[in-house]
């Protein structure tokens, strides 16, 4: 599996459910939220737009993903809502690593560049490093649709939070030739 089937295998519509650790602290919380992913060609106003901020020209962009999630975490009944576009631009000798543009949809429309490889194993490994903290997260499918999801962020002050997640698709199934080629690399 490529990248960019990964990422359209990854779209539709998911309920979440995370543990974080906070290992300085020795304490957990969970977290439940619903997250949609849509696929954006390369051709898409955002991605262009993004591949811009990153002075990249959007002809070198393979593949373009927007997340939205709404969600509760920890013991606050707060929602929590944001977005966030990712766009993958691989590498001239191998398309199965490449850089990772992002933009938060915070105030600020914060940009966090980092680094993603499409591994062996058909799991995405996903590196994102800023001034106040580092991030690498791993996603696969143990099924069409159920993907899984480990992550460890690493503050530079030396306190990390280490979590994992569980992704169920709601309602409408992956699509059938993808599905199925994912089911049998999962056996």
């Amino acid at each position: 599996m490529n990248i960019e089937e990964f990422l359209e295998l990854s779209a539709g519509k998911w309920f979440s459910h995370r543990t974080s650790h906070n290992l300085a602290f020795k304490k957990s919380e969970e977290g439940k939220s619903e997250v949609i992913i849509e696929t954006l060609t390369a051709d898409h106003p955002e991605v262009i737009q993004l591949c811009q901020q990153y002075e990249i020209s959007p002809s070198a962009a393979c593949f373009g993903t927007k997340v939205t999630w709404s969600g509760i975490m920890g013991l606050n009944d707060k929602k929590h809502t944001s977005s966030t576009v990712l766009v993958t631009v691989p590498d001239d000798d191998n398309p199965n690593e490449g850089r990772l543009l992002r933009a938060m949809s915070d105030a600020e429309k914060t940009l966090v560049a980092g680094r993603y490889k499409m591994g062996s194993d058909e799991a995405l490994t996903l590196i994102t490093e800023s001034e106040t903290m580092s991030s690498e997260e791993r996603l696969w499918f143990a099924s069409p649709n159920l993907r899984m999801r480990v992550s460890v962020l690493k503050h530079f002050d030396g306190s990390s939070l280490a979590s994992f997640t569980s992704e169920i698709r709601m309602g409408v199934p992956a699509p059938a030739k993808k599905a199925s080629e994912a089911a049998n690399s999962a056996s």
